[in-house]
């Protein structure tokens, strides 16, 4: 499965994962659903992703990742997907405060904004419940630990898109 992955880092953070990596993870996402696709990553700082949030969700914080699907045409049948805004400060403090191992809530990251980009969402709990499913699925199956809570239903959903 041919995909092109842009990455652009903005961020001073020394704890990113390897492209490598960020690519491998964006492939089990995409898996099937796209034979070629393109997508393009960057990795912000907190103000960036605060602006970023701010000017297309209207939310004034900085967050973890913003996802922003490809809107053309299909007709043009081009093989871009989206972008990914993802705060490397955010995941970061994340990990920590979730007990999770840094390169594991990357993952998950990548994961879950590519899955964003894919048109899966976590609006009503049928939706979140399904895309939850998925990561976890795909979570393991990169030999990770599942994403998620048993209790996840009552945990307050921390993830963003626009």
């Amino acid at each position: 499965m041919p995909h092109e992955i842009d990455l652009q880092v903005a961020s001073d953070s020394g704890s990113l994962p390897d492209p490598q990596d960020i690519e491998r993870w964006i492939a089990a996402a995409i898996r099937d659903e796209r034979e070629h696709a393109e997508v393009s990553i960057r990795i912000v700082d907190r103000d960036e992703s605060q602006t970023l949030n701010n000017r297309y969700r209207d939310k004034n914080n900085a967050t973890n990742v913003l996802s922003f699907p490809s809107d053309l045409p299909e007709e043009l049948k081009l093989p871009l997907l989206g972008d990914l805004a993802v705060c490397a400060p955010i995941v970061e403090d994340e990990a920590r405060e979730q007990g999770k191992t840094l390169t594991a809530h990357w993952a998950h990251m990548m994961i879950h904004g590519t899955l964003h980009l894919l048109g899966y969402d976590h609006i009503d709990d049928e939706e979140a419940t399904h895309m939850e499913a998925l990561e976890t699925q795909i979570m393991l199956g990169l030999d990770f630990p599942a994403p998620y809570e048993e209790s996840s239903s009552t945990t307050p959903r921390s993830f963003s898109s626009p």
